[in-house]
């Protein structure tokens, strides 16, 4: 009984204590696997890796054989699988966010957690926060299969997962909730709003016990960015605004050119362009902390800055492009830091000064983030906590916004996880009355005003109709026969008899489609959209287990509520 109030609890888009607590729950879970997740691959980067993600200390023949050595554990996942689950990271996430409620398969999964621990093991170059909101969102919407849970709380879940993955991921537990509203679900809701605030405190929590208090970027030293310098941040940002632009394209082209080659071909194709790229450019392998070591050292040398941002962007593309589980966030904050430093390298001459390398790598980073991904605040809260300096904000605000601008509104670049998902036809927008539908569980608006009767004769039924309360639903329970299954039809006075040409009342039957207790009521309304009136019944887990119905009137009161 606890549980079956709780789902009609958790069916209302309301800000409820229960709907936190499962959040934390689900965040807790998430934020175990990713931890476990990063530790293995560390693990394994340790074993001939004098530091996590350095792969400067390996020979030429080493760095080019390591990615195709990698390859041959992700295919090796793969066939398991049957080749067959290897969508996935974030892009996949906001598909299933839109179109299942955040419901992510297994295999899927198995696939992202596995292979993404040989791809980093091996030196791609990929980021780890992609793996991690993929697991987060399968770890979280758990909960919600385990107890049967109205699939609109799903989404909140798989929400919290996500949160958990970023903040868990980076320790940025404010830039992860803005990452998910505006990344991930596109939306600001308050009943979301909190439970992805406790998920992502969880997830930072949970790396500061294993990990330790740390911020990523903290090693930077302090700004010393003065307002001469705003002419030259603005520049920066259309630059940058650019080199997003072409970031897009490229990824899109090699998805295109690539897209009917089998996944083998794709994946060792992929592991000789990060092998090529790692034997001229070590700095290159890995997510970005040798490109960042290298660009921090005092003796900055311009070609070797120039050749590393060309084989950064050049293994990035290639190796997302052609299916390497991985994110895009961690290689696109170091392209951004090597063309700040490419940047500091252009304002130093201009001042005299040649202090401005790990200012201008962090201002980049913010800038190309947001224009890659049109997500300006996801990007600025990133950078900040990251680097652990508040007053990062203004510079960093003048970078975004015309990396932004320059990115979204001059050359019509826009977020590379949507371009994604429309070019390999994964639906992510639902339609206008879907977005408000899925918002509640069916069980929130459901009528328990109702009797069912057996399948009988006119003469009995019109009887029972005029013994029946006004406000009480009539359902004729008709048998399995023959060929016909079974089936409840909804007893309805037809207005169209004259009531003069029946001795009984006018009434005819409309067959009722059957609706699980945990969809929500856009499953209900797309069922009765043809005839636009009825109703659908209610069942938990058996058919034949009837709890309620939920009428179109009622959907369409809701639809139209506020209406003039």
């Amino acid at each position: 009984m606890a549980l079956a109030n709780l789902r009609i609890k958790l069916a209302k888009p309301e800000p409820s204590w229960q709907l936190c607590l499962l959040g934390v729950i689900g965040a807790t879970i998430a934020a175990i696997f990713i931890i476990l997740f990063r530790l293995a691959f560390e693990s394994i980067q340790l074993i001939y890796l004098q530091n996590v993600d350095d792969y400067t200390s390996l020979t030429e023949i080493q760095r080019f054989i390591t990615p195709i050595i990698a390859t041959l554990g992700i295919l090796l996942v793969a066939w398991v699988t049957g080749f067959k689950y290897s969508r996935s990271g974030i892009p996949f996430v906001i598909h299933r966010l839109k179109t299942a409620y955040g419901a992510i398969p297994f295999l899927n999964t198995i696939n992202q957690f596995f292979g993404s621990i040989f791809a980093l093991a091996g030196g791609f170059s990929i980021g780890r926060e992609g793996p991690a909101v993929h697991i987060g969102a399968a770890c979280s919407t758990i909960l919600a299969k385990r107890f049967s849970l109205p699939q609109n709380s799903m989404r909140t879940l798989c929400a919290c997962g996500v949160a958990a993955g970023i903040s868990a991921s980076f320790n940025t537990p404010l830039a992860a909730v803005i990452f998910v509203m505006e990344v991930i679900l596109r939306e600001y809701k308050l009943h979301m709003f909190v439970p992805v605030i406790l998920a992502s405190i969880v997830g930072s929590l949970m790396t500061h016990a294993v990990f330790g208090s740390y911020h990523e970027y903290e090693f930077f030293a302090y700004l010393v960015i003065d307002y001469a310098h705003y002419p030259w941040l603005i520049l920066f940002g259309v630059l940058l605004g650019c080199l997003a632009k072409l970031f897009n394209v490229g990824m899109l082209a090699v998805i295109r050119v690539s897209q009917h080659q089998h996944m083998t071909v794709r994946l060792l194709v992929a592991a000789l362009i990060m092998g090529t790229m790692g034997y001229w450019v070590p700095e290159s392998m890995g997510s970005s902390v040798s490109a960042i070591d290298l660009i921090l050292e005092e003796e900055m040398v311009f070609t070797l800055i120039i050749s590393l941002l060309c084989a950064k962007m050049i293994a990035t593309i290639g190796v997302l492009g052609l299916g390497i589980p991985g994110g895009i966030i961690g290689p696109t904050l170091g392209i951004g830091a090597i063309a700040g430093a490419l940047m500091s390298l252009l304002v130093g001459i201009f001042f005299n000064d040649m202090r401005f390398a790990g200012d201008y790598a962090l201002l980049g980073m913010a800038g190309m983030l947001a224009a890659t991904l049109n997500a300006p605040l996801a990007a600025l809260l990133t950078i900040i906590e990251l680097a652990d300096q508040l007053q990062l904000a203004l510079p960093a605000m003048v970078v975004i916004t015309s990396a932004y601008l320059t990115s979204s509104q001059f050359l019509k670049n826009r977020s590379i996880f949507l371009q994604q998902l429309e070019f390999q036809n994964l639906s992510y927008q639902p339609s206008p009355v879907e977005n408000i539908l899925q918002k509640y569980g069916v069980l929130a608006y459901l009528e328990d005003k109702y009797q069912i009767i057996k399948d009988t004769e006119e003469a009995n039924l019109s009887e029972i109709i005029r013994a029946a309360p006004g406000d009480e639903q009539i359902i004729v329970h008709c048998p399995a026969e023959d060929d016909e299954p079974e089936q409840f039809k909804l007893v309805q006075y037809d207005l169209n008899q004259h009531p003069l040409e029946h001795e009984g009342p006018a009434y005819r039957l409309s067959t009722m489609p059957a609706v699980d207790s945990q969809a929500t009521l856009s499953e209900a309304y797309f069922a009765l959209v043809e005839m636009r009136q009825g109703a659908v019944y209610v069942y938990h887990k058996d058919p034949a287990n009837i709890i309620g119905i939920v009428s179109f009137n009622k959907i369409r009161g809701l639809l139209t509520k506020g209406a003039i």
